[in-house]
């Protein structure tokens, strides 16, 4: 939930957001409600000017744009990757982002873990998503990760369901986000003895 310390801020065009996912990458927004993280890719997408990338494994925000509850922009390429097709996306993906700014969304990070089976399947994840934030530095882009998860007594956050840790990459920002009363919450996940920050959207 979100830290009472945690310093407010009313963000409602999201810019200081977008701003702070500039300052790390990848960015990874964790929350306990899947269509809380619709509503804010939503939010999101709506503001951004930039081509936007969406790989959408588990098909969630799709089935929303083909039932029109959200609209679809122009400037949106949505992918629909397996285990098969894996590599070949990644490539094309690369090579957009290697050429200009973009926002790569990547949702959920639950579905691309389960995409492969074996030991070493979070690792070759991982070292996917960290070869795509290191190419997207170059064009300024920004790498964001959904996925619902939920904070274990020892202060661990696991994916929920699956249940495997979710470990920091390179240069990650974490975040958590939860709905408060009509409003979206996102609060920065900081290593310890840093303040937090805690951006809210009211409702549109």
């Amino acid at each position: 939930m979100l830290d009472k310390s945690s310093d407010q801020i009313l963000d409602n065009n999201l810019i200081q957001i977008q701003s702070e996912f500039e300052r790390k990458t990848p960015n990874i927004i964790l929350c306990s409600e899947p269509f809380h993280k619709i509503e804010f890719l939503n939010r999101l997408i709506q503001t951004v000017k930039d081509p936007i990338v969406v790989i959408d494994r588990d098909l969630l925000y799709s089935g929303y744009i083909e039932s029109k509850m959200i609209k679809n922009n122009d400037n949106v390429t949505i992918f629909h990757p397996d285990n098969e097709n894996w590599k070949e996306m990644l490539l094309e993906i690369i090579t957009k982002v290697s050429k200009e700014k973009f926002l790569v969304v990547i949702d959920s990070i639950n579905g691309v873990y389960n995409m492969f089976d074996g030991l070493d399947s979070a690792r070759f994840i991982n070292s996917c998503i960290m070869l795509l934030s290191s190419i997207g530095l170059q064009s300024k882009s920004s790498v964001i990760i959904v996925g619902t998860a939920r904070k274990r007594e020892t202060g661990e956050w696991i994916l929920s369901p699956g249940g495997k840790q979710i470990v920091r990459l390179g240069n990650m920002g974490m975040f958590f986000l939860e709905k408060i009363g009509s409003n979206l919450a996102i609060t920065t996940i900081q290593e310890k003895n840093v303040e937090s920050k805690t951006f809210t959207i009211e409702k549109d």
